[in-house]
């Protein structure tokens, strides 16, 4: 019968990119790295949900991340330089077609006037959880080949080439800092693969069974030097990922303030809230509604006693006027 455990030679061909087969690897990696991530690019700069998840399923990062994780485990240093050197060549070249397509569109792609963009820029502790989780499935869909079907769901649920586009398009728009929060999303995720997967193969003794399989006596390559190295990055990770979740949460406590109070003031003024955006510098509030303007003194004192800080608040009233036909 059958193992439904792959063999660490299974592993091997399957994320490595060196033998016989290697030039046909390479070209395959770089044909689909770049229409990814022009769909993802496409995608983000149309704000279409669908594109976005396309270019993850094409997306081949994935494969050089698994082979950096089983290249550290296997004491393999080839493999692991070659699998470091492509993942950082492959995230470059995305960040620099993202960019290229930036160049091309009217308007800045930005998280205030894209979602796309928006859900990739501010990540948190809640994506470094949810990617420890994705990368467990990963690792676990490469050890065992009965479950290997899972992987298209895998490279889904990491996304890897979007928040690199989103790195191009913010830089090409001059948000610095929109463009650091999507690179610290690709860094997270990639992070949580390669320590996953070291906790999975450990335990499933992938380090032994090559040395025993490689030769007899052979020593299993020891992972303590890189569970220490990644334990760290994971806590230096987990610090700007701590700070912006806390940002978040109080950005989201401001937001629901401002708008429960300019709502109950427009109402009793005989105004209308129409949209409320949040920037990283202001609230900016927009009404509609008829002449006179109302006044602000009883909101600013509303806002004064929620906590919030009425001098990032800005209000813009737009006069409704409206005319009978036939009057």
């Amino acid at each position: 019968m059958e193992s439904r455990f792959a063999t660490p030679l299974q592993m091997r061909e399957s994320v490595f990119f060196d033998g016989p087969e290697a030039a046909a690897r390479h070209s395959r990696f770089w044909l689909l790295l770049v229409l990814s991530a022009i769909i993802a690019s496409a995608g983000v700069v149309a704000d279409s949900t669908a594109a976005v998840i396309g270019a993850m399923i094409v997306a081949p990062l994935l494969g050089p991340i698994q082979g950096t994780m089983l290249a550290t485990v296997l004491g393999d240093r080839a493999n692991l330089m070659r699998s470091m050197l492509l993942v950082i060549a492959g995230a470059a070249a995305a960040v620099a077609i993202g960019y290229l397509i930036g160049l091309t569109v009217t308007g800045d792609v930005v998280a205030a006037t894209n979602s796309q963009v928006a859900g990739r820029v501010s990540p948190r502790l809640i994506d470094l959880l949810a990617a420890l989780g994705t990368g467990v499935v990963g690792s676990v869909a490469l050890v065992r080949r009965d479950i290997s079907d899972t992987l298209p769901g895998v490279a889904i649920a990491i996304s890897l080439v979007p928040p690199l586009t989103v790195v191009g398009l913010t830089l090409e728009s001059g948000a610095w800092v929109e463009a650091l929060g999507a690179l610290l999303l690709f860094v997270t995720n990639v992070v949580a693969i390669i320590a996953t997967g070291i906790v999975v193969m450990s335990i499933y003794g992938v380090n032994r069974l090559a040395a025993v399989t490689a030769a007899d006596g052979a020593v299993s390559a020891s992972l303590r030097k890189p569970a220490a190295l990644l334990a760290a990055m994971l806590i230096v990770i987990g610090l700007p990922l701590t700070f912006t979740s806390a940002d978040i949460a109080s950005r989201s406590l401001t937001e629901t303030a401002v708008h429960d109070e300019v709502n109950r003031w427009s109402v009793d003024a005989g105004w209308s809230l129409t949209n409320l955006i949040y920037s990283r510098d202001e609230i900016t509030v927009y009404l509609e509604g008829p002449l006179p303007l109302p006044e602000t003194e009883s909101l600013e004192a509303a806002l004064t006693a929620r906590g919030v800080d009425v001098e990032t608040v800005r209000l813009v009233l737009v006069p409704v006027y409206e005319v009978r036909l036939g009057d």
